[in-house]
């Protein structure tokens, strides 16, 4: 794995914020106040991704990591913060720099039935890219279909299919080919495995394996399912409330968690070796992202919680080597 970073983020936040309704809008014309809350989805995240290196990034639903993958693969906007793809900063692209970006940097979605157009057969699908940005002559197009097939375990005459007439697993596959026709060098996976039967992710999960150790590339795997990202990551990273609590690579994660809140995720790992456990889920809700609370967001859920998690956010710190957390606990 090389120590040449493909993807650096820094400071990066995303704010949404909801437009006023009617009612709203007549209060302010009357003159009363308008309170539009406002979500911050991704919260002062810094990150580097080396070339060839697997970035497994973990949090509960809602933490904001589906946004931040949506952000590094230029569908979303950052509110503040850069983005750098291969050390340059994305908004300062040439028109041929920003190509290479868009092709470069692609994203493998949850959902593979709503990620496919339903209307088009399997080959119009893999074929719209090298069409639209015109990497192929149309005569090589049917060619490049069918090794891109065969990439991914599927047959030549799939390609005449619908997506309605394959299975989910083979729909998830027709997406990682989709990706590969436009030769990336850098996948976004948001959770790729988890609308799948459980028979078919390890099929999938070794099918991204497979293509990484072929051409090198490069992920961010985005998933809340731990056995995956263990199976999967050289490194990871812990996402809560919009913010990366801990990073180490996997082993450190997985033997020598430091924060409380991947602690407690491993806590509830299931593991086939460990019988007759109490599974116990962590206190209380995550917190809504409108009103966040304040010094360590984890402090309400946290069983190690003291006055000064309550007044000040932690900073990420290095626990040892590459292994950083963002807890008031290790300079207690």
């Amino acid at each position: 794995m090389s120590t040449q970073s493909v993807i650096e983020i820094h400071d990066l936040r995303k704010k949404f914020g909801r437009k006023p309704d009617l009612a709203q809008r007549l209060m302010g014309l009357a003159g009363k106040p308008i309170h539009n809350p406002t979500v911050h989805a991704v919260n002062d995240v810094s990150l580097n991704i080396a070339k060839g290196e697997v970035l497994g990034l973990v949090g509960e639903s809602g933490c904001g990591k589906s946004t931040l993958g949506r952000m590094v693969a230029g569908l979303i906007r950052p509110s503040e913060g850069s983005i750098h793809y291969q050390g340059k900063d994305v908004t300062t692209l040439s028109h041929k720099e920003r190509m290479a970006y868009i092709l470069g940097v692609q994203m493998i979605f949850q959902d593979p039935q709503a990620s496919l157009n339903p209307k088009q057969r399997l080959h119009q699908i893999l074929g719209e890219a090298l069409k639209v940005h015109r990497l192929a002559p149309e005569n090589e197009i049917p060619e490049r279909v069918d090794k891109a097939l065969a990439e991914v375990g599927l047959e030549k005459d799939y390609r005449s299919r619908f997506p309605h007439q394959i299975s989910g697993g083979q729909r998830q596959r027709i997406g990682i080919a989709r990706a590969l026709m436009v030769q990336p060098s850098f996948l976004v996976c948001d959770e790729p495995v988890a609308a799948l039967d459980v028979s078919i992710q390890a099929q999938v999960i070794n099918l991204f394996m497979d293509l990484r150790d072929r051409y090198g590339f490069t992920y961010l795997f985005i998933s809340h399912d731990l056995g995956v990202v263990r199976h999967i990551s050289d490194r990871v990273a812990i996402m809560y409330l919009g913010k990366i609590v801990e990073v180490a690579s996997a082993a450190d994660i997985f033997n020598r968690a430091a924060h409380p809140y991947t602690q407690a995720l491993l806590a509830e790992m299931p593991d086939v070796q460990r019988q007759k456990r109490v599974f116990t889920p962590i206190k209380g809700e995550i917190p809504s992202p409108l009103n966040p609370p304040s010094g360590c967001t984890f402090h309400p859920r946290c069983p190690h919680a003291m006055e000064r998690c309550k007044q000040s956010a932690p900073v990420l710190q290095a626990v040892a080597g590459g292994h950083k957390a963002a807890c008031h606990l290790l300079s207690a």
